[in-house]
């Protein structure tokens, strides 16, 4: 459920000090504190989930949510059909149908994952795009709707600009994506009182283009309220890792990786993406902001947006499960962890396959395992190790050199765990 907010703040006032006003229609600021507004942002359907630069406009749906207006998180079933061009270099390739409704199917989820739709006076409504515009005729939707747009004005939007000086150009599909966006918001307008549409910096001129065709449609007033793209300190895009975007779906980003997404988050970035992404307060953040000027060492920052994040986007047990993990590699108990967790925490380490055979009947010495694995350079090495008291199976300490390691020991029949000292890891891989 919303829970109550401390209006200590204005929803717009709480919205600039998070830093997330990066420009709006004049006059939104007043409204927002006047009459609680019906509110819509869109999401395109281009992949089966959502990701992390998703969450500053759904967040934000949600913090406004929290100060009684109506969100709308729109599905863009129908606008995916043809491919924004804001932000893109080149063109984007067409997705089937059949792709694209799966697509929302599975970002629906999501969306309604962080907005609360059975509360009485302000309940979120999630809706799709292609139920109004894959019926649109064309000549009723040019003659309509059309005529309010000049080509030069619509050559002036920077979405188009950055396109028109490049070789390739812009298709005419591409180009017609801001009628179809304007036109969503007059829909909205219409049929669910909508008067304010937020989304990225990327979308000023699709927004300002939709507040000017209810203006000239419908004579009324509407506003757009868009957020700074995230940027990171060190330069490098945000959201992206070595291994590609970090996603909301756990089949596509473990919560352990998403966990280890935002430990990692650079000192520079740490408070930002506190007062950006988490619903933490004023006071809480200084005090970590403190702690991160005092105690960088210490990372309380970083381990409190991980929390925070890990715990909003999945829950409270994927989060422990992440901690769990986290903790693994400095020889944390593993015990409880599935073998796709130890597939993502050891990803990095060395590795090395074994015969399922060799771990059957009376199994494996742990000499021989170490020495095979290379973890140890011979046998003679492994027994000294193990006799000083350096070598952990699974991250328990082996204090035998005669013991068998027998299949048993595998992670769900996959995984066994080598280390030597306190941060040598091999991974084992029993294979069939």
């Amino acid at each position: 459920m919303v829970s109550a907010h401390k209006k200590t703040l204005t929803a717009f006032e709480e919205l600039h000090w998070r830093g997330l006003v990066f420009d709006y229609v004049d006059g939104v600021q007043d409204r927002l504190s006047a009459q609680k507004m019906v509110i819509y942002n869109g999401f395109d359907a281009t992949a089966d989930s959502l990701h992390i630069g998703h969450l500053v406009p759904l967040i934000a749906l949600a913090r406004l949510q929290r100060f009684g207006h109506h969100p709308i998180p729109l599905a863009g079933g129908g606008t995916s059909m043809i491919g924004d061009p804001s932000g893109k270099a080149t063109e984007r390739l067409l997705l089937t149908r059949e792709t694209i409704e799966a697509n929302v199917e599975a970002i629906k989820k999501q969306l309604a994952h962080f907005l609360d739709f059975e509360v009485q006076s302000n309940p979120a409504r999630l809706l799709n795009n292609a139920d109004w515009l894959l019926s649109l005729n064309l000549v009723t939707f040019l003659r309509d709707v059309g005529k309010h747009f000049t080509v030069n004005y619509m050559v002036s939007k920077d979405s188009v600009k950055s396109r028109l000086e490049r070789e390739d150009g812009i298709s005419f599909t591409e180009f017609s994506y801001m009628l179809l966006q304007s036109y969503d918001f007059l829909h909205l307008y219409d049929d669910e009182g909508c008067t304010l549409q937020t989304g990225g910096s990327d979308q000023w001129g699709n927004i300002t283009a939709g507040v000017e065709l209810i203006r000239r449609m419908r004579g009324g007033t509407v506003f757009g309220l868009v957020y700074p793209l995230i940027t990171k300190a060190d330069g490098t895009k945000f959201g992206k890792t070595e291994t590609g975007s970090v996603w909301l779906a756990p089949e596509r980003t473990s919560p352990y990786r998403f966990y280890q997404f935002w430990l990692n988050t650079d000192d520079r970035d740490v408070v930002k993406y506190l007062k950006l992404f988490t619903f933490l307060d004023q006071p809480t953040i200084q005090e970590l902001e403190q702690a991160a000027s005092e105690r960088p060492e210490q990372r309380e920052a970083q381990r409190r947006l991980a929390r925070e994040m890990t715990a909003l986007v999945h829950d409270q047990t994927a989060l422990s499960r992440a901690e769990q993990a986290a903790q693994a590699l400095f020889g944390g108990d593993i015990s409880g962890l599935s073998a796709a967790d130890i597939q993502d925490i050891f990803a990095e380490v060395p590795s090395s396959d074994l015969p399922k055979t060799q771990l059957e009947g009376q199994g494996l010495s742990i000499v021989d395992l170490l020495a095979a694995s290379g973890l140890c350079s011979s046998k003679g090495d492994a027994r000294r190790s193990i006799a000083e008291g350096g070598i952990y199976l699974n991250n328990r300490r082996i204090t035998d050199a005669a013991q068998m390691v027998l299949l048993a020991e595998a992670i769900e029949g996959q995984f066994i765990v080598l280390r030597r000292g306190r941060k040598n890891y091999h991974l084992v891989k029993v294979s069939l």
